[in-house]
């Protein structure tokens, strides 16, 4: 059952990455990757949010594992700091490193707060 539930977080968590990554990036045309941060920074808070509200295993399955996994992504964030990185945009690189790391730690950190409160 573990499985289904995870498979089927996934399908929807892919679905939601793109849609928000896309409907950012299109609203957006600064050359930054706001949809690749929008959605780890989002994730980084929700995932952490989850784990200290403390959900039930199907829950977890479904939506920490499944939806988050696939709602997240660390390849195409890596990717993209590749491409600022040989298109010599240094500044946008850096920047874009400083706040996926940070952000995504104070982000996780205030959403662990958060559920365990």
């Amino acid at each position: 059952m573990n499985m289904l539930l995870i498979a089927a977080g996934g399908f929807l968590g892919a679905i939601a990455r793109f849609l928000l990554s896309s409907w950012m990036n299109n609203k957006s045309k600064t050359g930054f990757p706001i949809g690749t941060l929008t959605v780890n920074l989002a994730g980084s808070f929700l995932l952490a949010l989850m784990t200290g509200y403390g959900l039930s295993e199907g829950l977890y399955s479904l939506f920490g594992i499944g939806f988050m996994g696939a709602f997240t992504t660390f390849s195409t964030f890596k990717l993209e700091n590749i491409q600022l990185r040989e298109k010599e945009n240094h500044r946008v690189l850096i920047t874009y490193l400083f706040i996926s790391y940070t952000g995504g730690i104070l982000s996780a950190f205030a959403g662990i707060m958060i559920g365990m409160s």
